[in-house]
């Protein structure tokens, strides 16, 4: 028996059918059609190999399995033969049955063939029997399957519906024929999914079995009848996959398998747990044969009173624990490593051939090549290609603390064996081998020679191999006791994939956490991306652009020693910061930037560069290992608005890394963001930038909108004034890196005096904090952990492009201070670290409130 599908996904189970056996052979004209999805069976009225259901009308091609039932021998020669022919038994070891089919637009025609009484008695036992396996099945699942799971999350990432107004449909509105009190049918059902879902065709099989695992006696007594399902159940559900907290989760499940509502899981419905965990774990393709005990012992843990049953209170301590109860349950499918290749396509400037049918792809011309395992293709060999290799974490307990060599064939760039180092003949033929943890390559021939454990190469310092990342549940009993994280409750526990995997890190490594903008520097974020994810272990990099920093930092957030690279411009290195701050890891770990924004200050001041060109990630890699860790200040803002009627844009950002500025460099970067989010076609590329930015700046230098500053503002350095009455500014900058706008150091240089600015610091005592004589201004240097800020006057648009081209050496220096207030009388334009914003009147002040922030510089 097996599933097969019409064009329209409209599902049929068939006897006697199944995909396994490589060798078919075709359906022979005696035999009989069963479909267990509308409960009818169909005798055929002549052979063929495509089928239509007598229901639906499926249409489908069908052929029979060897594997599964034995060879009819020759067809009877007559009528009286045919006769004699013992029935079919579908119990039975020597069962003849095969699937025939008869589509309803077949040329041929004649009276459809009918089986004796004894056949239709047969046929009857057989439709029984499949009915109650299958509601066994659904009743025995309790969830529905995995991979039936899986197909309905993908179901849901492109719906924008929500299960309220769904419900007001069916409550009030045009659906409402379909509910029966709480209850609703299947044909209603059907249509629940298919609204709130947006997918005018949801294949039967998915919404027979979404229907089937909520017959579970949830409903009122008045409202049970045969085949009805509960409108509040179905709707809990879907509610909770929506978003629900770990908790609702947890508790839903848990009256899930409470089949008899007594408020406890006892023995049986235990093992229906354990039975749902194991087709989950088979699904994740995870090493079954040790895991029954591992669950069993697991759930005993559970049971943390002794008395044989597991509590609401019970199950709901052990899921805020180390024990991933959602994920295991099938709950939380993206754990899975699919075996599916990342394509991408891409064109070859030197002579590379096809994995699959190894003939060349052609100088120049466009082939596609996975991002993880440099598997290579031609277009139309993709499909028939073979499984990826790469996996991203141990399945089985023998898999985990050793990592092994993963050889893919070709993929030699070199051109050179890292085992003899003779020249791999690259160019003639599909030859040499390379790993895709270790990147080592070698001819065919020397591949007995290696070794076969692997030590992930140049980059093992950076690198989670598989064989260190396994799911907690493989975990010793010992590793497993609460008192590890007995911290944890429910209220911060955000159940996610990486709660049900455990990182055991290489000693004496780093492993890096990667996290990409893909929308930083144009394309280059995108390329950064899966370049990454081939040098890396895939589960180490993170798009920002799906789920964010949060899931990265909680996989992550016990291993130790452990590092972070943001790939992108300053607004993601802000963004992440501040992450990090909110989500109090419990050892901060060191930050460092590959510049892909415009600006790039932050990254500039590390001496990581002013942007990324195309360099050598491997190098860049390289360079980060050697590197040493800097202690940078960071400022809190509080913004204090007056009780007035001008409007003003949410603040950005509560955190300065960079500098704060008002006035016209705020102006300009206002107006570069309002064009931009309005058309951003045209900023696709960094030179289009920096040429749109020079058209604001020209026409802020012209208008003059900030003219005459100081008379819509008033300063205040650590409680006392700073005289501007004097000074004609259209701008003031607050800053804690030297560098600004792109590589401008407003500040300017300086020539060190003797004993550097913390000598001076050690000779002026307390009145260190505040620096405001001109004399001692002009020697004191910008410096990024000197807990204190740099503020600077700007005359002008005319002053910063002179600034910028080194025309001017600086800006106007005020004062270097540890707290700055600012108060305001009218609307102003502002800025955080590149991102602006227009500011009603206020008073704003800037103090040292954030704890330093360990950053990673280029030694």
């Amino acid at each position: 028996m097996e599933e097969t599908g019409s064009p329209a996904d409209e599902t049929c189970i068939f006897l006697g059918i199944s995909p396994e056996n490589p060798h078919p052979q075709p359906c022979q004209p005696r035999n009989f059609l069963l479909c267990y999805t509308h409960r009818t069976h169909t005798p055929p009225r002549s052979p063929a190999t495509r089928t239509t259901c007598s229901v639906c009308g499926g249409l489908a091609n069908f052929e029979v399995s060897r594997k599964m039932i034995p060879s009819p021998g020759p067809l009877p020669s007559s009528r009286d033969e045919q006769e004699r022919i013992d029935p079919p038994s579908v119990l039975g070891k020597r069962s003849r049955t095969q699937a025939l089919v008869w589509p309803r637009d077949s040329a041929v025609q004649g009276p459809p063939w009918k089986p004796k009484r004894r056949r239709d008695k047969y046929c009857g036992a057989a439709f029984v029997v499949l009915l109650r396996k299958g509601r066994k099945m659904a009743n025995d699942r309790g969830l529905i399957s995995p991979s039936d799971f899986a197909q309905l999350q993908k179901y849901m990432e492109y719906s924008t519906r929500k299960v309220s107004d769904v419900l007001k449909l069916f409550e009030e509105g045009e659906m409402s024929e379909y509910l029966q009190g709480d209850a609703i049918g299947y044909e209603g059902f059907q249509q629940f999914l298919k609204i709130y879902l947006e997918a005018d065709n949801v294949p039967d099989h998915l919404s027979l079995a979404l229907f089937q695992s909520f017959k579970t006696g949830h409903c009122l007594e008045d409202t049970v009848i045969h085949d009805v399902v509960c409108l509040s159940d179905v709707s809990c559900y879907f509610s909770l996959l929506e978003g629900g907290r770990p908790e609702d989760k947890l508790e839903f499940t848990f009256k899930l398998y409470d089949t008899d509502r007594n408020g406890i899981l006892d023995s049986s419905e235990v093992d229906r747990i354990i039975i749902q965990m194991m087709r989950v774990a088979e699904y994740l393709d995870w090493d079954v044969s040790e895991l029954r005990p591992i669950l069993q012992e697991m759930m005993k843990e559970i049971d943390y009173d002794g008395s044989g049953s597991v509590s609401l209170a019970e199950w709901l301590r052990a899921g805020a624990t180390t024990v991933p109860l959602l994920v295991l349950l099938g709950l939380e499918m993206t754990l899975k490593d699919n075996g599916q290749h990342m394509w991408r396509p891409k064109r070859f400037p030197r002579p590379v051939y096809c994995n699959l049918c190894e003939s060349s792809i052609g100088l120049g011309k466009q082939g596609l090549s996975c991002n993880l395992c440099k598997y290579v293709v031609h277009d139309q060999c993709a499909m028939k290609a073979l499984p990826c290799e790469v996996s991203t974490y141990a399945k089985s307990r023998k898999d985990i603390g050793i990592q092994s060599h993963v050889w893919v064939r070709g993929g030699c760039v070199s051109g050179r064996c890292d085992r003899c180092q003779k020249k791999i003949r690259i160019y003639h033929s599909l030859v040499g081998l390379h790993c895709v943890w270790c990147h080592l390559e070698i001819h065919d021939d020397c591949l007995q020679a290696m070794g076969h454990e692997c030590d992930c190469g140049l980059l093992r310092d950076h690198i989670l191999p598989p064989s260190s990342i396994y799911p907690s549940v493989l975990a010793s009993g010992q590793e497993r006791k609460i008192s590890k994280t007995s911290q944890k409750t429910l209220d911060d526990l955000n159940l996610s994939t990486f709660e049900a995997l455990r990182i055991d890190p290489v000693s004496n490594t780093h492993p890096l956490l990667v996290f990409v903008n893909p929308k930083s520097g144009g394309k280059q974020g995108e390329r950064v991306l899966w370049k990454f994810q081939y040098l890396l272990n895939p589960r180490q990099v993170f798009n920002l652009l799906k789920d964010g920093p949060e899931p990265g930092l909680r996989f992550f957030r016990d291993v130790p020693g452990c590092r972070i690279l943001v790939c992108g411009g300053d607004g993601t290195v802000g963004w992440i910061l501040e992450t990090i701050d909110k989500a109090n890891l419990p050892v901060v770990p060191p930050v460092a930037v590959l510049p892909l924004g415009t600006g790039n200050d932050l990254a500039r001041c590390l001496r990581w560069g002013g942007g990324y060109e195309g360099q050598n990630l491997g190098k860049i890699l390289k360079d980060l290992e050697m590197s040493k860790v800097v202690h940078m200040d960071r400022w809190s803002v509080e913004v204090i608005p007056q009780q007035t009627e001008e409007k003003s844009d949410p603040v950005p950002f509560q955190i300065i890394n960079n500098y704060f500025s008002i006035g016209v460099d705020a102006s300009i970067a206002h107006r570069f963001h309002i064009m931009r989010e309005k058309y951003p076609e045209k900023f696709n590329s960094r030179m289009k930038n920096k040429l749109w930015y020079f058209e604001f700046a020209t026409s802020e230098s012209i208008f003059s909108t900030c003219k005459k500053l100081e008379e819509s503002l008033t300063v205040e350095i650590c409680g006392k004034p700073l005289d501007l009455s004097n000074l004609s500014l259209e701008g003031i900058a607050v800053l804690n890196i030297p560098s600004m706008h792109g590589g401008s150091n407003l500040w300017g240089d300086t020539k060190k005096p003797h004993g550097d600015i913390h000598g001076i610091n050690q000779a002026l005592g307390p009145a260190a904090k505040v620096i405001t004589d001109p004399d001692i201004l002009k020697t004191c240097v910008p410096d990024l952990t000197d807990k204190r800020l740099e503020v600077v006057g700007l005359e002008g648009a005319i002053e910063m492009g002179q600034i910028y081209t080194k025309l001017k050496n600086a800006g106007r220096r005020l004062a270097k201070c540890s707290e700055i207030t600012f108060h305001t009388t009218k609307t102003l334009p502002m800025q955080i670290d590149g991102e602006p914003w227009m500011q009603s009147p206020c008073t704003e002040q800037l103090s040292s409130g954030t704890e330093a922030t360990s950053s990673l510089s280029m030694a």
